[in-house]
């Protein structure tokens, strides 16, 4: 089941990466903070590296201007792929949650089998903002309910 507004977000540990691969808890990440998570299939891959990541660096200003204290990229990949692609793609305002088994894809309803194009289990492409803990919007598909532009007049 994907979760909705009003759902409290699913506390999964996943990696993220800091001098190395480091456990992290998706409620300690978001404890008492106002966060945007946006999720995407993958690291290096087409749309996700020429449309979905680069909104999110070149609005990263305005979207913590409006009070956003944490913006993270939600993907299944390993946590060296995926700071490898922030430090290359992305920008030091975004955090990076690597889902390596898809648990927290799972835990929210978005992972998708994409295993006839290679990929394998993956996130679907959304985004959710969280606020203390409570999801208060969730779009999941295309740009237009899970890019950057969305998250701001969410917002």
């Amino acid at each position: 089941m994907t979760v909705k507004v009003g759902d409290a977000l699913p506390d999964v540990t996943v990696k993220t990466f800091d001098d190395g691969p480091v456990d992290l808890s998706i409620g300690g990440l978001i404890d008492g903070k106002t966060a945007v998570i946006f999720g995407l299939p993958g690291a290096f891959t087409p749309t996700c590296s020429i449309r979905h990541l680069p909104g999110f660096v070149e609005h990263a200003e305005a979207i913590k201007a409006k009070g956003v204290d944490i913006i993270a990229v939600h993907s299944v990949n390993d946590p060296h792929v995926l700071n490898a692609w922030n430090k290359h793609e992305g920008s030091p305002e975004i955090e990076t949650i690597a889902d390596w088994n898809a648990d927290f894809a799972k835990a929210l309803g978005v992972e998708a089998d994409m295993s006839r194009t290679g990929l394998g289990i993956r996130a679907k492409r959304y985004a959710l903002i969280v606020k203390d803990g409570v999801i208060t919007y969730f779009g999941e598909g295309d740009l237009d309910v899970s890019g950057a532009e969305a998250i701001l007049e969410a917002l």
